[in-house]
């Protein structure tokens, strides 16, 4: 395998630096985009049961704040419920663009990373042909370990390019189509909360 990266050329270490990268940004994704832990089952119902038995102080939306992605937009209107509906749907949007930014972390690092490692293995894949014409140049045909080795680094980092971009493209999408998934789960639960503090329809928030 050492040989492999040696021959590639210089250009393997950031392809293997991209590659280091995919893997510790989707396992540090994967872990922290956990729909239980971004948007717990129930929560809604929850917290219209403790509004609804008044044991909502501020110690407790500090609680629901703090436990998950999903209760951090939660806080923001219930912290705002007594100054009407538009006041309490203003102060959800803006932390649940807070929430969004959150969530997003590192995913467009993926599809960069995806965008230029076929990049990298392509400029290894030049300047291995120039190494052949150069070879072929200063020695002719006869020299096969010269013309070798120039089209080894040329397949080695076209390969290596590829072998990286494409799982990190697998996985820009299924994180980016992850969040959008959350994001729109999280919404919806707002909207309970909302309708159920000042709407005009009744909630059932034992389904929430």
């Amino acid at each position: 395998m050492f040989e492999i990266i040696a021959a590639g050329g210089w250009l393997m270490l950031p392809i293997i630096l991209c590659s280091m990268a995919v893997l510790a940004i989707s396992l540090e994704r994967f872990w922290t985009l956990k729909p239980e832990k971004i948007a717990p089952k129930h929560l809604v119902g929850d917290v219209w049961g403790s509004l609804k038995n008044n044991q909502m102080d501020a110690k407790r939306i500090k609680e629901i704040k703090q436990g998950s992605a999903l209760g951090q937009i939660l806080a923001a209107g219930l912290s705002n419920s007594r100054q009407g509906r538009d006041v309490m749907k203003d102060s959800i949007e803006e932390a649940a663009n807070q929430v969004i930014h959150n969530l997003e972390r590192y995913i467009t690092t993926l599809g960069t990373i995806a965008a230029i490692a076929p990049l990298l293995g392509l400029l290894g894949t030049v300047i291995g042909m120039i190494d052949v014409f150069t070879a072929i140049m200063m020695q002719g045909t006869g020299n096969a370990g010269a013309l070798a080795g120039g089209i080894s680094e040329a397949l080695i980092t076209t390969a290596a390019g590829l072998c990286v971009a494409i799982p990190a493209m697998m996985s820009h999408r299924f994180f980016q189509r992850r969040v959008d998934s959350l994001v729109v789960g999280m919404e919806q639960e707002a909207v309970k909360l909302v309708d159920a503090l000042h709407g005009d329809r009744r909630v059932d928030m034992k389904a929430a």
